[in-house]
């Protein structure tokens, strides 16, 4: 009996500190859903600001730039200010030529005057235009093949369905690095470049 209730107890510790690392103990950045379609959506998303820096690797920032971006919002800006962490990490698709961005979205209880000045000049504050994007969701590891294989599945509904899409991807993390590959959210986002 004593076995069963250290276990329990284990497993419910474990569980809160999940809740509290996961992505649901974060603010994620709002959107609507115009249309789904199995692992597909269309969403409109609103004007988001965020702060940005070059990634010249992977999803895990190993060139330092996630945490260039995690130390402006624990407070290495001018102001001295933290700021809430959010989800996804948004990273565009990088050119053969020059390195892709990172992101982290600012959240939506700041408006633009209020948001702290980077102390780094290696960060900067950006803003995503909102509007409709075609969305596929997928789990796993995300890396340069598997998001290449996204943004080539979603292209392909999207021409099934007759839209027009941009030209730039981005990819979208919603989980800490120690989250098991089934259990990970991960997305590639491409601007509708017509109306529904």
């Amino acid at each position: 009996m004593i076995y069963f209730s250290v276990t329990v107890a284990l497993l419910a510790v474990a569980w809160i500190g999940w809740k509290l690392t996961s992505r649901n103990a974060y603010e994620s950045a709002s959107y609507s859903v115009l249309k789904s379609e199995d692992q597909f959506e269309i969403r409109e998303y609103p004007d988001l600001y965020m702060a940005i820096t070059q990634s010249e690797f992977d999803s895990q920032g190993k060139d330092g730039s996630f945490m260039r971006l995690f130390r402006y919002i624990d407070g290495n800006n001018v102001q001295q200010q933290k700021v809430a962490m959010t989800t996804p990490v948004f990273m565009n698709s990088q050119q053969t030529d020059a390195p892709g961005n990172m992101g982290f979205v600012i959240s939506q209880n700041l408006t633009g005057g209020e948001i702290p000045a980077p102390a780094n000049e290696k960060v900067q504050i950006s803003e995503r235009k909102g509007g409709r994007f075609a969305v596929i969701r997928f789990s796993g590891r995300m890396n340069e093949a598997t998001v290449q294989q996204a943004e080539q599945k979603l292209r392909t509904w999207a021409a099934h369905k007759q839209l027009q899409l941009g030209d730039q991807a981005e990819s979208a993390g919603y989980d800490p690095p120690w989250t098991p590959g089934p259990f990970r959210r991960n997305e590639v986002h491409i601007r509708v470049n017509q109306s529904l």
